[in-house]
């Protein structure tokens, strides 16, 4: 089995940070005692909201089953940045240049000739190996 490529490790942690981050950001406010539901949540309904939260923890899911060699994990994230690209277009220039260099990164980093060797070298489940 192949060696984690440094650079899963820092994109893997860096998906687990902003999934965890981004959902304690929101969830918070609600769940504090002196403050009522308001902010950026505040304007949307309890499946919106849940449906913002599982797109977030997804992030940190990806991330988490980065570290472990799941090849479908590296999919996943490249969707959940595909969707951020996607959500800027209607944002500033800035935000859509800055995700989309991020994207364009990522899918790099995720599927050079290292990484994938790292992600093929990971046994399959039900699988004997040779």
């Amino acid at each position: 089995m192949f060696a984690r490529p440094r650079s899963i490790t820092v994109i893997a942690w860096l998906f687990i940070a902003i999934g965890c981050f981004t959902v304690r950001k929101d969830v918070l406010p609600l769940i504090a005692s002196h403050s009522a539901p308001g902010g950026a949540l505040g304007a949307e309904g309890p499946v919106e909201r849940w449906l913002l939260w599982g797109l977030r923890a997804l992030a940190a899911v990806g991330g988490a089953f980065l570290l472990t060699g799941a090849n479908w994990a590296r999919s996943l994230l490249v969707v959940w940045m595909a969707y951020h690209v996607a959500l800027s277009i209607r944002h500033q220039p800035i935000q859509l240049l800055v995700h989309s260099l991020l994207f364009v990164a990522v899918v790099y980093l995720l599927f050079r000739p290292e990484a994938s060797r790292f992600f093929r070298a990971r046994p399959r489940e039900g699988r004997a190996e040779p």
